[in-house]
Formats: structure tokens, sequence, C-alpha cells
């Protein structure tokens, strides 16, 4: 996926967040701090990490900073309620650093964290991945308490096999 406009972008990007979202409001606050073992990310430990890549890391850079990425601990935000507000009040921050963004700078080179140059266009595609990556973890997490996660692309496999008949 290229991204070429900013308009674009944000829309896709919004729309990814819409679907983890989704998956975030099935999230019983009960088990926010569940894990599958112990010294793994939980599942608020996931949704702090997401916010906090997103704002302190993505954002920072493209305001010409260095990352201020300091982890994703209770320190950030802790209880149920207040993680969901974290998650949300990072992603509107973000979104109004990367909507001052041009079509011009996505083509724009920076310095990736790793030391890389590579365009912010480029450099967004990776915020993307990382968030998705992050939203299949979050899903089995939850498959994991049996829990129920609403269909990514809008259709279950059941689905899929059905109207593939």
């Amino acid at each position: 996926m290229e991204i070429n406009n900013v308009d674009s972008f944000l829309a896709y990007y919004e729309k990814t967040r819409q679907i983890t979202t989704k998956v975030v409001e099935v999230i019983p606050p009960d088990q926010i701090n569940w894990t599958y073992l112990p010294g793994k990310f939980t599942l608020a430990d996931m949704l702090r990490h997401i916010a906090a890549i997103e704002r302190n890391l993505f954002a920072e850079v493209l305001l010409n900073n260095r990352s201020v990425y300091k982890g994703c601990g209770p320190d950030l935000a802790d209880g149920y309620e207040n993680i969901i507000a974290y998650f949300h009040e990072m992603h509107r921050q973000s979104m109004q650093v990367f909507s001052t963004l041009t079509d011009n700078d996505l083509q724009r080179k920076i310095t990736a964290l790793n030391g890389k140059p590579t365009s912010i266009g480029h450099f967004l595609r990776a915020m993307l991945v990382h968030e998705i990556h992050h939203r299949g973890a979050l899903c089995i997490y939850l498959n994991l308490l049996s829990i129920i996660t609403p269909p990514i692309i809008g259709l279950k496999e059941e689905d899929v096999i059905q109207l593939s008949k």
C-alpha cells in the first residue's frame, strides 16, 4: 500500500482504528489485566502500547522530535476507564499531528527510529501495520478467554463459506 494522499490516509487510518475499537469494546473490564503468561503483555499493556507508540513515537517523529516512548506500563493509565480514555486521547492527539501533513510531505524523507531514512508515507504505513499486528494479538488473547471477537472485515469464516456456495 502506497500512501500518497493525506486525506485518503486519514480516512483509511480512522477505519483501521474503528475496527480496532470494535475489538477493544469486547474486553471485559474485569479481564483488562489478563495475560496468557507471566511477563507478557496484558490486554491493558497492549492498549497502552498501541496508543503510546502512535503518539509518542510516530507523531513525535513527524513533529521532528525524537521518540519519547517509555513503555506501556500502568503509569500511563491504570484502571479500565482510564486505559480506554488514554487509548482514545492518544489517537485524538496523533490525528491532530497527522492532519497537518500535506500530500508532498508524504514523500519527504525522515530518519526512522532505527536510524534508516524512509519517507513519511512508508513510516505511516509501518504505524498501520503495527496497529493491525497488535489488534490480531488482542483477538487471540480474547479468544483464549472464550470471548467472541467481532469479524474484522465484516464476515466470519462461516459466512464466507456460505456465500461461496
